[in-house]
């Protein structure tokens, strides 16, 4: 019998499902942060590591799209890894990657992320359209790598980033163990707020950054990243509190 992701039901709208985020009543699926050409850019530099990263990929994500069934998925930003170029693995597995969302969607959204200066000849291959971000029912779906000079004038109340590739390491003094994990909490700017959700890479070679030690990237969690909840990505989704609160 074929198992699928679990779910954790995050709020009436929304629903965590492995290193997904889905809206069930709008049949929308977003991702983040694949990454895709991650090991011929290190084989470039002399790191020779097997390519197995597609594989994976394609392994975890398929299980997400036959138990959602959605109408649309929306890939938030680095799709592809390498900024000055494309790369023979990307233009292969970022084909591949599409044709099979389009196998199941009826819509593909790609969000430009900070590594996706050379994506639009990729995109328009298959005649999609690169945006900056998108917009629908008061979210704001956007890679997270800047802050909008027009966010305070939209009509949004929740932004959805990437960008990050959180991620947080619990155990004890003797073992830890490092986890992709989902952030849940608040940007505050221009005396306004905003719920913020920060999803996990779903790049399948690194796990990404432990938020509670590590330099962040995102200007949207220099100042809050403490009074972050902490959704643990394993086998199944764990809330494990906040990020200042884990030891």
């Amino acid at each position: 019998m074929k198992s699928y992701p679990k779910r954790y039901q995050l709020n009436s709208e929304i629903q965590l499902i492995d290193l997904a985020l889905f809206f069930p009543k709008k049949k929308i699926l977003i991702i983040s942060d694949l990454h895709l050409g991650y090991e011929e850019a290190l084989n470039r530099k002399g790191v020779l590591i097997p390519r197995f990263q597609f594989k994976d990929t394609i392994t975890r994500l398929k299980p997400i799209l036959e138990t959602t069934k959605p109408e649309t998925v929306i890939i938030n930003g680095d799709l592809k890894h390498e900024f000055g170029l494309i790369m023979d693995q990307e233009w292969r597995d970022i084909l591949q990657l599409i044709d099979l969302i389009d196998q199941y969607a009826k819509k593909i959204v790609l969000i430009k992320g900070n590594h996706d200066v050379k994506l639009g000849p990729i995109a328009r291959k298959r005649s999609i359209e690169l945006v900056p971000r998108y917009e629908f029912d008061g979210y704001l779906v956007m890679h997270g790598d800047k802050i909008p000079d027009d966010l305070k004038q939209l009509n949004v109340h929740t932004l959805i980033i990437g960008n990050e590739h959180p991620a947080i390491s619990i155990g004890d003094t003797i073992r830890r163990e490092t986890y992709k994990c989902f952030l849940i909490g608040m940007f505050r700017s221009w005396l306004k707020k905003w719920n913020l959700i920060v999803l996990p890479s779903f790049n399948q070679v690194t796990i990404g950054t432990d938020v509670s030690k590590e330099k962040l990237l995102s200007p949207f969690l220099k100042d809050n990243v403490k009074k972050c909840e902490v959704i643990v990505v394993d086998k199944e989704l764990y809330p494990f509190g906040k990020v200042g609160k884990i030891d």
